[in-house]
Formats: C-alpha cells, sequence, structure tokens
C-alpha cells in the first residue's frame, strides 16, 4: 500500500486516539491545537481538503480541536482587506478556526490591513509569505510590522515555504524565505512573538533561531519519525508547535510523526499538541 493511501486508512485515527491517551497519562485528554492551517484553494491543484466544512470534518476525525487559519488567497491576492474579511467571516462559523490574516508590509497600506487584524477582526495574529511577496527579512517594513505586533501583543507567523520547490508552478517559484536577517530584526525591532511555518531545521541557522528569544517553531516539515525528538536537543519544549500545513500536506502524517515520539514525556508532548499554542496565541478556554 502506497503511503497517501496508508495516511487514509482508519488506522490513522487510532493512533490519533492513542496519541492523545498517552499525552494525558491520568489527565483528562488534551485538545489537540494545529498552528498551521489555510482556508480556500490553493490556485494551481486542487487539493482534497480545501473546502472549509471538509477540513473541519477531517479535523475533528483526527481530534483537532482547534486550528489558527490562514488563507491561500492571502499568498496571491493584492487586496488583503478583502481577503482578511473574507476569512473571518469564514471562520465566523467555524468555532473551530481561529482566523489569522494576512498582510504584506512591502505593499501600500498594509498599517491598516495590520490594524483591522487585530482590532477589528479580533485576529490574534497575521499570516506573512516574504517570498511570494518579494521581500527580505531586513526590510524595514518587516521590522515596523514586528514593533506594531509587539505593541498590540500579536503573533507574526512567518510561513517560511508554502510549497517543494521541486514541484512549484514555472509561473510562480518562490525560494524558501532566507531566515538569516531574523534574529537581528527581533533584536532591533525589541522584541516580539514570531512563529516560523514550514522550516525545515537544518545547518548552524538551526542553533540561532532556537537561541533568539520570542521565535517558535511548529512542526508541519519535520522529516523523519523522531524529528520532534532531535528539534528538542535544540529548541525549548515550550516553543515547538504541532502543526499541519493542511490542506497542503495530509494532516495524518502530522499526527502519526507525532505518535512515532515513543521518546517524548506526556508533559512535553501535551505543550506541543496544545498547550505552547493556547498560550502563545492566548486562546480562550473552552
Amino acid at each position: 500500500m502506497k503511503r497517501r493511501e496508508l495516511l487514509k486508512t482508519a488506522s490513522t485515527v487510532v493512533a490519533a486516539s492513542a496519541l492523545t491517551a498517552r499525552a494525558a497519562g491520568d489527565q483528562s485528554p488534551p485538545e489537540i491545537v494545529d498552528s498551521n492551517v489555510s482556508l480556500f484553494r490553493w490556485p494551481f491543484r486542487r487539493l482534497p481538503l480545501d473546502e472549509t466544512d471538509l477540513l473541519v470534518e477531517k479535523m475533528g476525525s483526527l481530534g483537532i480541536g482547534r486550528a489558527l487559519a490562514g488563507s491561500f488567497e492571502g499568498v496571491f491576492q493584492r487586496d488583503a482587506e478583502a481577503v482578511n474579511r473574507q476569512l473571518a467571516e469564514a471562520c465566523s462559523g467555524h468555532p473551530e478556526l481561529v482566523p489569522i490574516g494576512s498582510v504584506n508590509p512591502a505593499s501600500p497600506g498594509w498599517e491598516d490591513d495590520f490594524r483591522r487584524c487585530v482590532g477589528e477582526h479580533g485576529m490574534p495574529g497575521v499570516r506573512l509569505h516574504p517570498n511570494y511577496h518579494d521581500y527580505a527579512l531586513d526590510h524595514p517594513g518587516f521590522l515596523r510590522l514586528l514593533e506594531m505586533a509587539a505593541e498590540a501583543e500579536a503573533v507574526v507567523q512567518v510561513a517560511a515555504a508554502m510549497e517543494d520547490v521541486r514541484t512549484q508552478n514555472d509561473i510562480a517559484r518562490a525560494p524558501d524565505v532566507d531566515l538569516a536577517p531574523l534574529p537581528d530584526a527581533m533584536k532591533r525591532a525589541g522584541g516580539g512573538r514570531v512563529q516560523l511555518l514550514n522550516w525545515r531545521p537544518r545547518g548552524t541557522l538551526s542553533e540561532t533561531l532556537a537561541t533568539t528569544p520570542g521565535i517558535h517553531f511548529d512542526t508541519a516539515r519535520i522529516d523523519a519519525t523522531d524529528g520532534i525528538a532531535v528539534l528538542l536537543e535544540t529548541v525549548p519544549a515550550d516553543r515547538i508547535l504541532f502543526g499541519t500545513h493542511a490542506p497542503f500536506l495530509i494532516p495524518e502524517a502530522a499526527l502519526i510523526r507525532a505518535v512515532h515520539e515513543n521518546e517524548l514525556e506526556a508533559a512535553p508532548l501535551r505543550r506541543i499538541l496544545s498547550g505552547n499554542a493556547n498560550q502563545l496565541f492566548k486562546l480562550p478556554t473552552r
């Protein structure tokens, strides 16, 4: 059986249940919070869960109680206000979804887009796509956004990648974001809270990012079944958040990697699955 077929079988749901039970120990099963999903459609191919109702249904079947939801349209549409309003409206019908708006700090009027996200829509953070919006992490607009986010106590999610460069459409090629300027940018901005999405730990940069206060990570592109345990060798457990990059990636894959993390004790696993996201994004208890 191919891996994709395996991930779709009922055994995955059983594995997810085992994961929550092991993380719970003698306590009630923890809620799983996915810090990295996106709504609507990727423009270059249809994805199995690119309809919001189907995505929410899949989340529920896997024990994922809440998700921080960005928008694929925020990557490509110029009108961020319209994109973020559409996202807020879509999430309003699904209490499982917490909207995270899109902002392009290299575009005119982005400050108003940010203020609407955190003010009008009550979003706990914003999501950035520097490689698709063509700016580096030493751009003055990015530095100003970090400052505004810190003042508003909002989280800045930086998507290091959306799609593997080997499968990208020729008309929309975007290399992974160069994260090397990020530590200095955060120091110059006076801190703040940043979460890196879809980043693969590699090289000495991993240690630099791990030792920079305020930088958090998701698990969406961590390789191998022991990937989380390896990441924990350099990154504190309270700075790693469970993330799937659904529907671009199959959400069962991230759960299976966590299921196989036999080296993890219940306490850090609970933090990674939900506790860290609840604290970082200040999500209300349910």
